[in-house]
């Protein structure tokens, strides 16, 4: 194991006593990054970097808050927004104005849509459209492609076949506590694979109530894909969403569909939306949003001011700095640096994904391995990184320049381990997880 252990990792390993796995969220448990090295805790965040408990500085190449801060940590613009509304009050026995601005805005930039509703993180807003969908067809069944959270309704998925969303980013998500009665309300559909949503529709005899799905992740739609999709739900009665909670606000102002020409029935958004602030929304057609009257959907911090204030403010400076060209540039940069260090040393990567969420595996067969070794001795160097990039406003030209001079030296040393046939000596610790695994 790693000796001489920061902070983080000693009140890491305190926490996993009293939280179970240690973490609120998945995608922060430090088995993911480094297992045993990784600082786990921020005393501070600011612009493109992070300070952990210990005062040490690091570059944020990881994932900027999950994806959320596409401005920076704590961009002065929002936290003035947020600072204002705080000493307004952010809660009363009354309604915030500002979401109304908010579904103003929203349904502005996607002319499609009529109506919106605002939760406060992506799983809530994916559950939302679910219910509103079903509510509006009286059917069951929904049709998944993609990750779309935690909730019972999509892990049900896994209650059929433990391995369903196994194709769908995390694998070994256990179904343990969803009720056995939901088997067969969630089926899985490969993206790309329209036969596979055809499939889905020839067996579940017109109960189909929803497709949902990411318009895009890791790999762009085959031609005629989305097209294919959008004319099947029209087809059977069904409601078609667009999950962009991760995709949304990155490649351009609003939803990645709006690059694609088709166009969904609901879409959700989340994360980039309120730059670090909790704040998601379902956006829609008014026939369908109408149901959302129907059915109970309410909860009483979704009226807190915060998050559409911070919201407001976020949509603003996207817009007025034209922030999305500039997190595919920084995308485009960092994946030539990369592309230029493979073919320097012959190390075999994959770049995957969109610029602005760009993802690198090693294509050799000690791949977690050398995933793990570049984390470990870029924290060394003073950066946070992991197997994904989520670009930041907050990057400049010259700190890509040095994040790509200092993964030079680590490539080198992948290279030698691969010339040596073993990479493992190397690592100071364990290798990371690779998908969804207990703690214990």
């Amino acid at each position: 194991m790693i000796t001489n252990e920061n902070s983080g990792v000693a009140l890491y390993r305190h926490a996993k006593t009293l939280i179970p796995g240690g973490t609120q969220l998945l995608s922060k448990r430090p088995e993911l990054y480094l297992p045993g090295g990784w600082p786990a805790y921020y005393s501070k965040a600011k612009g493109a970097y992070t300070w952990d408990l210990d005062g040490n500085r690091y570059a944020d190449f990881a994932s900027m808050g999950i994806g959320a801060c596409t401005l920076g940590f704590a961009d002065d613009d929002v936290d003035a927004a947020v600072i204002a509304a705080i000493n307004s009050g952010s809660m009363s026995t009354l309604n915030p104005p500002e979401e109304v601005a908010l579904a103003e805005k929203l349904t502005g930039l996607h002319r499609w849509s009529d109506m919106a509703r605002f939760q406060r993180c992506g799983g809530e807003a994916c559950a939302v459209a679910v219910r509103i969908a079903r509510a509006a067809t009286r059917r069951s069944v929904v049709a998944i492609c993609g990750y779309h959270g935690w909730a019972d309704w999509y892990l049900a998925a896994n209650l059929g076949a433990a391995s369903a969303l196994d194709g769908q980013l995390l694998p070994g998500l256990d179904p343990t506590g969803v009720p056995r009665e939901l088997k067969g309300t969630a089926l899985t559909f490969s993206y790309n694979h329209l036969d596979e949503l055809e499939s889905i529709v020839d067996r579940t005899n017109g109960e189909l109530a929803a497709v949902i799905m990411e318009p895009m992740r890791a790999s762009a739609p085959e031609r005629g894909f989305l097209e294919g999709v959008r004319t099947i739900a029209s087809k059977i009665g069904a409601v078609l969403i667009f999950d962009e909670v991760t995709s949304g606000f990155r490649i351009n102002l609003g939803g990645i569909h709006l690059t694609m020409g088709v166009e969904p029935d609901l879409a959700v958004f989340g994360k980039a939306l309120g730059n670090g602030f909790p704040i998601s929304a379902v956006i829609g057609r008014r026939s369908l949003m109408d149901h959302a009257e129907e059915s109970f959907i309410s909860s009483t911090m979704w009226t807190e001011r915060i998050g559409p204030v911070a919201a407001v403010a976020t949509l603003e400076k996207l817009e007025r700095e034209n922030v999305p060209a500039e997190l595919v540039r920084h995308g485009e940069a960092i994946n030539a640096g990369w592309a230029s260090l493979s073919e320097k040393y012959g190390v075999p990567i994959n770049i995957s994904g969109v610029p602005p969420l760009t993802h690198i595996c090693f294509d050799i067969p000690q791949a977690l391995e050398a995933q793990t070794l570049y984390t470990q001795e870029m924290l060394k160097k003073g950066y946070l990184l992991g197997g994904s990039v989520y670009t930041s406003f907050a990057y400049t030209e010259e700190l890509i320049a040095r994040f790509v001079e200092a993964s030079d030296g680590v490539f080198a040393m992948i290279r030698s381990g691969i010339d040596s046939g073993d990479l493992t000596p190397m690592l100071a610790g364990p290798v990371k997880h690779s998908g969804f695994k207990r703690l214990t």
